[in-house]
């Protein structure tokens, strides 16, 4: 009898410095978009337009356990100016990576249920999203993380698979263009480790290398942030290591449970954390759904 709940903060400070630091004690987030215990934001991802913050989220409900994807946007004082829900699809959607190229704005949200990874373009920044047709992946991807690198899209993802293969393998695959085509990589997996393997953030370049965030799923999904140094990254060959291992701080409390996401926004870092409840209302939730659904199958 156990809930995961996840509550998405912004912390005033380059994801550069959090790794500097090594830490997330001294750091504290302003939270956002805390709803109640059967709705929450998790996997944040933004940007800044127009000195605006674009945040773009995994709105999840326990009653109808189907994420959806919400953006809220802060001024330049973080005050909080609007809600709207973006990006809505028949299966479930989370993780929806936000970046600027070639003059557009992307999403890349993970949506594994639906076979396959879409890649969508902004027809009208921030609200409205076109999937790209001609965007083709060789994986149903889950958490893709796409990064730019030395002449190269790099792509980082776990495959899909059993429950401990979708947190424990780390996968790779490049393109010279972003819509494709993409190949992945021969080494894959190029990490299988269930404290480092998921992707969980931004990736970052640091000199010649590539740093991951990824998630520590050892104890519980999403229990923290293991950084994953990338190094002699190239179509042929690489190497991981862990260097930084981030756990929610006893101050975040009562969100000390978890650490899953953190991603880079300009001069901020999106974070979110957990607490465990023990509450039986979404599991009420559940037998309701199932009796629904067992009326619905024996139905004339």
């Amino acid at each position: 009898m156990r809930t995961d709940q996840w509550q998405t903060g912004i912390i005033r400070a380059s994801m550069a410095s959090i790794l500097q630091a090594g830490t997330l004690e001294g750091f504290s987030p302003h939270w956002i978009g805390n709803d109640h215990g059967l709705r929450f934001l998790a996997d944040p991802f933004g940007l800044w337009h127009e000195q605006n913050l674009y945040v773009f989220a995994e709105a999840y409900d326990y009653r109808t356990k189907c994420g959806k994807i919400d953006m809220l946007q802060f001024d330049a004082s973080f005050r909080f100016v609007r809600r709207a829900r973006v990006l809505s699809e028949p299966w479930h959607l989370s993780y929806p990576v936000v970046f600027q190229h070639d003059g557009a704005f992307w999403m890349l949200p993970e949506a594994h249920r639906s076979g396959t990874l879409s890649l969508y373009r902004a027809a009208h920044f921030p609200d409205r999203w076109e999937k790209i047709g001609h965007f083709s992946f060789p994986v149903a991807a889950i958490d893709a993380s796409p990064i730019f690198f030395k002449g190269l899209w790099w792509m980082f993802f776990s495959p899909p698979g059993s429950a401990r293969e979708k947190k424990s393998m780390l996968c790779a695959a490049f393109s010279e263009h972003l819509t494709g085509p993409w190949r992945l990589h021969p080494a894959n997996p190029i990490r299988e480790n269930l404290a480092s393997g998921r992707p969980g953030g931004t990736p970052i370049i640091d000199g010649d290398d590539v740093l991951l965030p990824t998630q520590d799923c050892t104890k519980t999904y999403g229990g923290a942030i293991s950084i994953v140094r990338i190094s002699g990254l190239s179509p042929t060959s690489c190497t991981t290591s862990v260097t930084t291992r981030l756990v929610a701080p006893p101050a975040f409390r009562p969100w000390t449970d978890g650490l899953h996401t953190l991603s880079a926004a300009g001069d901020v870092t999106l974070i979110d954390a957990k607490r465990i409840s023990h509450s039986p209302l979404r599991h009420v939730h559940d037998v309701k759904r199932w009796l629904q659904k067992t009326a619905t199958r024996t139905s004339p």
